[in-house]
C-alpha cells in the first residue's frame, strides 16, 4: 500500500516588500518619457545613439543581502549562511525599443562549513548562478512585444500563490524567501494590447521552466513521507518544445472593479510523486511533471482604506497521492476548485492588516487521500512602525480542517540609507502529512543584513 501525499497543496509565500523603481540620468539632463511601459514598469527616459554604449557599462542596479539561519529543533544544525548578490541594468535604443538585463549569484558556505547534509544537497545547495530577467521590450502603437526570460505574474493576493501560475519557483527553501527571491523567470514571447481600460495578453513559453524542488536530504525537500520512503531522480523530460506552455489573459477595468479572466495550458511547474516501486518492495517515489489546464479569475476593487482582492483557478489534469492499492503510481487524478478572498486595511500609526481566507474544492473526491473533500484556511499579516525605522511583522498561516500552520515572526531595522537588518523566525506545527505539519523540526531563527544600490 502506498503512504504518500501530495505536495501540490496551496501554496504560500511572504509577499516581497521590496518596490523597485527604475530612474536613469544622462550627464545633467534627464528626459520623462511620458508612454508607459510595457506591463506597467518604469521607462527608462529616452537616449541618443551617442549614448548607447555609455548605458550598458554604467547605471547597475541591485542587491547583495547576507543570510544566516540557525535550525534550532531537533536535531539542531546550522542550516544557512548565504551571500545573494543580484544585478539588472535596463535601458532603450528609442523610445519603442527597450531591454534589460539581469543575473544572480548565491553563495551558501553553510554546506562548507557542515557535512551535516548528504553530499548531493551540498553541492545542489552551495552555489548557483541564476539567469533572472533578460528580455527585449518593442512597442507599436496600441500593442507591445517582449520576448526573452521574464517574469509573468497574474497573481494578485497577497503572500499566496493562486492565480500566479504562470511562475516557476525555487522551492529549496520552501515558501519563506520572499516573491522576488523564489520566482524564476521563463523564456517566453509574450503580446499585448491595451485600449482604454480594456487588456489583452497572449504568452507563448516554448520550453518551460519548472520548480527548484532541490535533493532528497535537504530541509524542505518537498517529497511525502521522509523517513518512509526514499526517492528517485527528478523526471524532468516534458521540458521539450514538444510540451509548450501557452495561454491568454483578459482584463477590464468596470467602475473601479478591476477584473480579469485567463486559460492556461502547461507543464506542471510543480511536481507530482510517483510510485515507481511494487507493492512488495520499500516504497520509492519520483518526482515528475504532469500536462495540466487551468482556468481562472482575479478580481480587485479599492474602497479607500480597505482593498478587496479575490483569485479563483480550476485546474484539470493533476494528479494526487492516495493509499488505494490498486491505484496506479499511487496517484489519483482529481481536479480542483481553489478560491482565495482578502481584505487589506490600512490602518493609523502606518500599520496594515491583511486578513484572508482560501479553499479547495476536490472533484472526483478520492477518501484514501490525505485530505478532505473541502480543505479550508486562513492568514492573518499584520505589519506595523513599533518606532522611527524599525519594523514589526507577523504572518500566520492555519488550517482550518486540522491542526497545521506556520507563523512567521519578523523585526526589520531600515538603520541606514539602502541599509537593512533583520531578525526573525520561521515556525512550523502539525502532523507529518501535513503540509506546514511535515517540516515541524526544521524550526528556525535567522538574521539578515542587505544592501541595496
Amino acid at each position: 500500500m502506498s503512504l504518500s501525499i501530495s505536495t501540490s497543496l496551496i501554496q504560500f509565500a511572504e509577499q516581497s516588500d521590496e518596490d523597485i523603481a527604475v530612474s536613469e540620468k544622462l550627464g545633467d539632463e534627464s528626459e520623462v518619457n511620458s508612454r508607459e511601459s510595457l506591463f506597467g514598469e518604469d521607462v527608462a527616459p529616452t537616449k541618443t545613439p551617442a549614448t548607447v554604449w555609455s548605458t550598458l557599462v554604467t547605471g547597475w542596479k541591485g542587491f547583495s543581502q547576507l543570510e544566516i539561519a540557525d535550525n534550532y529543533s531537533s536535531p539542531q544544525h546550522f542550516s544557512k549562511a548565504k551571500l545573494r548578490t543580484e544585478l539588472s541594468r535596463t535601458g532603450q535604443f528609442n523610445e519603442n525599443i527597450r531591454w534589460k538585463i539581469s543575473g544572480r549569484f548565491d553563495y551558501d558556505a553553510a554546506y562548507d562549513l557542515s557535512d551535516f547534509y548528504p553530499s548531493a544537497v551540498r553541492h545542489d545547495q552551495r552555489y548557483q548562478f541564476f539567469v533572472r530577467e533578460n528580455y527585449l521590450d518593442v512597442s507599436a502603437g496600441d500593442f507591445d512585444f517582449r520576448v526573452g526570460r521574464q517574469h509573468v505574474v497574474w497573481g494578485e493576493m497577497v503572500g499566496l500563490f493562486f492565480a500566479d501560475v504562470v511562475s516557476a519557483r525555487d522551492m529549496r527553501e520552501f515558501l519563506l524567501p520572499t516573491f522576488d527571491i523564489m520566482r524564476i523567470p521563463q523564456w517566453a514571447v509574450r503580446a499585448e494590447y491595451s485600449k482604454n481600460d480594456t487588456h489583452a495578453e497572449l504568452l507563448w513559453i516554448p520550453v518551460p521552466t519548472i520548480d527548484d524542488s532541490g535533493k532528497p536530504g535537504a530541509d524542505f525537500y518537498p517529497g511525502p513521507l521522509r523517513g518512509v520512503a526514499s526517492f528517485a531522480g527528478e523526471d524532468r523530460s516534458g521540458r521539450n518544445i514538444g510540451n509548450s506552455n501557452y495561454g491568454f489573459r483578459l482584463s477590464q477595468l468596470i467602475r473601479g472593479w478591476d477584473i480579469s479572466a485567463f486559460y492556461y495550458h502547461s507543464l506542471d511547474v510543480a511536481p507530482t510523486f510517483y510510485r515507481v516501486s511494487a507493492l512488495t518492495e520499500p516504497l520509492v517515489l519520483q518526482p515528475r511533471h504532469d500536462e495540466i489546464d487551468q482556468v481562472g479569475a482575479t478580481i480587485t476593487k479599492d474602497f479607500g482604506t480597505v482593498v478587496f482582492k479575490g483569485e479563483m483557478v480550476y485546474t484539470d489534469g493533476r494528479k494526487f497521492n492516495v493509499m488505494t492499492p490498486a491505484a496506479i503510481n499511487g496517484l489519483a487524478k482529481q481536479n480542483t476548485l481553489d478560491y482565495a478572498l482578502g481584505l487589506d486595511f490600512n490602518l493609523p500609526a502606518e500599520t496594515r492588516l491583511n486578513l484572508q481566507f482560501y479553499q479547495r474544492v476536490f472533484f472526483s473526491y478520492n477518501p484514501t487521500g490525505f485530505t478532505d473533500r473541502v480543505e479550508n484556511g486562513a492568514s492573518i499579516l499584520l505589519n506595523g512602525k513599533l518606532w522611527r525605522n524599525v519594523e514589526a511583522q507577523a504572518l500566520l498561516i492555519h488550517s482550518l480542517n486540522r491542526n497545521d500552520w506556520m507563523f512567521r515572526p519578523r523585526l526589520t531595522w531600515n538603520f541606514e540609507r539602502n541599509w537593512r537588518a533583520a531578525v526573525g523566525a520561521d515556525i512550523f506545527g502539525g502532523q507529518s502529512t501535513g503540509f506546514f505539519g511535515r517540516f515541524e523540526h526544521n524550526d528556525r531563527a535567522y538574521t539578515e543584513l542587505r544592501y541595496s544600490f
